[in-house]
């Protein structure tokens, strides 16, 4: 019985597994037997991706929270005193 492959860690692994993965499936050539293992394994790869994706995310949307809105600045009425 085949063993299983290590889940990937990082996003950049996962990546490299669904690329792969896509490229043996895309080929037409993969034996039935082997189908539904490469599923298995995309799935996870990418569960990983996706996690790592919405962490980003995350602190990224965290991080703009704590910054002001550029379109709400308060000192941009330069274009209001155009009659002057």
């Amino acid at each position: 019985m085949p063993r299983k492959p290590a889940a990937p860690t990082t996003y950049q692994e996962a990546y490299r597994v669904l690329s792969r993965i896509a490229l043996e499936l895309d080929g037409g050539e993969a034996d039935l037997d082997r189908v539904l293992p490469l599923i298995e394994e995309a799935q996870v790869a990418y569960q990983v991706c996706r996690s790592r994706i919405e962490a980003l995310r995350s602190a990224l949307d965290e991080l703009a929270g704590g910054l002001p809105d550029p379109l709400d600045d308060p000192g941009d009425d330069e274009d209001d005193d155009s009659d002057e």
